[in-house]
């Protein structure tokens, strides 16, 4: 079958030269938990139990990667720290010069799946610089290492590196060969193996869902994604707000689930500088952006906003890319459009 032949190119070379394999076995192959998981494979989705032990065998553990993944100590958490890297006059012009573009393609997913282009942009814009900086970590090491040696959330990264084989077969792509994040995400828009598989489109029509070389596949795609989790065209996202007193507190707990009618939290001392743009009783949630030594950032978010955490639980994530979107369509609207279209 060619699909599987090209998933492992490496199998019959590495097979032909043993010394070569047996150095390859101090990667991942020998280990017994991983035996076990590639028992699972090939009972559950028919890999062949050798191609798969020769891909462990040359996958690696990565410290890097682990060290990477570990949550900071509590109070090291800086929203000032963190806005500037993500909202900034590189991806805001950066995003205007995309959008400009690729406007067509914007225009449609828009009409297609209700998402304003604006977020499609901002989300590619934190996730890869508009498809500059897509990793250079082998997904393979990044899955392993934390399917294996990440117990605080193996379990899900374990069910990742399933649909990274699975996105290879079918693909026909050589797993040992995609590159993407420390995470394991992967591509211009930075999805992660079941999501690829689950809300990839084929955007330009090419018969193919190329989330690595296709901005018209990720443009659509991250639409997509946003759409099927939960995203509600022409509803609001989330709006700054300002606090009287600290009767606010009891309500800001780190959830990024709208859990409270927005009537709630405005008469606990939060404060909008307009009209609310929802009724009172909407579900919302009150967002905190804490900084050392400085006063929070308060935010409060409503459907929209926790579909885009679906992307990334944090909040600093979230409203970074609410922030971004902003940016990117005042610039959008503005000289940077004109001087795009030009090119």
């Amino acid at each position: 079958m060619i699909t599987r032949r090209r998933f492992l190119a490496v199998a019959a070379a590495v097979a032909a030269r043993p010394a070569l394999a047996a150095r390859d076995a101090a990667g991942y192959a020998g280990r017994e938990d991983v035996r076990a998981f590639i028992a699972e494979m090939t009972g559950r989705h028919a890999f062949v139990a050798a191609e798969l032990e020769t891909v462990f065998a040359r996958a690696r553990f990565q410290s890097a990667i682990v060290k990477a993944m570990t949550p900071p100590a509590p109070g090291q958490r800086s929203w000032n720290a963190y806005r500037p890297r993500f909202v900034n006059a590189a991806r805001i012009e950066g995003g205007a010069l995309f959008w400009a573009k690729h406007e067509e393609t914007l225009r449609r997913a828009a009409a297609t799946f209700g998402v304003p282009e604006e977020f499609v942009v901002a989300i590619i814009g934190v996730e890869t610089l508009y498809g500059r900086n897509t990793g250079g970590w082998r997904a393979i090491d990044a899955l392993a290492t934390l399917a294996f040696d990440y117990p605080r959330r193996a379990d899900y990264f374990r069910g990742e590196l399933e649909q990274l084989l699975l996105l290879a077969r079918e693909n026909g792509a050589d797993v040992l060969g995609l590159r993407g994040s420390y995470a394991g995400a992967l591509g211009i828009p930075q999805f992660m193996p079941s999501s690829w598989r689950r809300y990839a489109v084929d955007f330009d029509g090419d018969g193919r869902r190329d989330l690595l070389a296709s901005p018209a596949d990720a443009i659509g795609s991250v639409a997509n994604f946003l759409r099927g989790h939960g995203w509600a065209p022409g509803e609001p996202v989330a709006f700054p707000v300002r606090a009287d007193g600290e009767r606010w507190r009891a309500y800001a707990d780190g959830g990024v689930e709208p859990a409270h009618p927005l009537g709630t939290l405005i008469a606990a001392g939060l404060a909008l500088d307009a009209e609310p743009p929802v009724a009172a009783q909407t579900p919302a949630v009150l967002v905190e952006l804490e900084s050392p030594n400085a006063p929070s950032a308060l935010w409060i978010g409503f459907g929209n906003f926790h579909a885009i955490t679906r992307y990334n639980r944090s909040s600093f994530y979230a409203i970074a890319v609410v922030e971004l979107a902003d940016a990117v369509r005042a610039a959008y609207a503005g000289p940077a459009r004109v001087s795009a279209a030009a090119r």
